[in-house]
């Protein structure tokens, strides 16, 4: 079910494609390539997103807009980890609560990988954009070089904690984000301001 060299075509193939339409569409042969690549494109939406919010030209409203939005997007990144590690539990038998315990599940790794798919497009581009020095391409070149390097050990690490876990060697649980800001029941500010709006005349 799980294939790290997979998952990191489909975060390329689908890097290219959402910057370039004219590229190959990346295609999910199952729910759970379909999965990884909802939980990438959280990621992809949310790297735009914090671009967008650093801009000096843009205005209050404009910043604080992006700013919620992504909030929303980190609750649909941290929501679609959840969903890829349970996935994968689901696909296994029961794990023995005596094996040694993995704390970094298999969806919080692909969404690391995903995260280095985004960093390495942007920072190739950076090597390939024209009116940059020689200098700054030079730097991401370097960058890049290390970045790749990451990438194929967070893979190959995580082949390697995948086979474990079906060898019965290694298990995992589903960890709980339970994030608090956008609930309005767990954030002050929320609550306080529903509170006040309540007993407004």
């Amino acid at each position: 079910m799980l294939s790290a060299p997979h998952i990191v075509l489909l975060h390329d193939q689908a890097t290219r494609f959402w910057h370039d339409p004219a590229a190959p569409r990346p295609a999910a042969a199952t729910h759970f390539d379909q999965l990884v690549l909802d939980q990438h494109r959280a990621n992809f939406d949310l790297w735009h997103r914090e671009d967008a919010a650093r801009d000096p030209l843009s205005g209050d409203q404009a910043i604080a807009a992006c700013k919620r939005a992504i909030d929303k997007l980190n609750q649909l990144r941290n929501d679609l980890t959840e969903r890829v590690d349970r996935d994968l539990l689901a696909s296994l038998p029961s794990l023995d609560p005596n094996l040694p315990l993995h704390s970094e599940t298999p969806g919080l790794m692909i969404d690391r990988l995903s995260i280095l798919a985004l960093k390495i497009f942007h920072t190739a581009e950076e090597v390939d954009r024209a009116s940059a020095t020689a200098e700054h391409r030079e730097w991401n070149r370097e960058r890049l070089t290390i970045l790749n390097e990451q990438r194929d050990d967070l893979s190959r690490s995580l082949v390697e904690l995948w086979a474990d876990i079906r060898a019965g060697r290694r298990r995992f649980k589903l960890y709980r984000q339970l994030k608090m800001y956008n609930d309005p029941a767990l954030n002050p500010v929320l609550y306080s301001a529903a509170a006040e709006t309540d007993t407004e005349p």
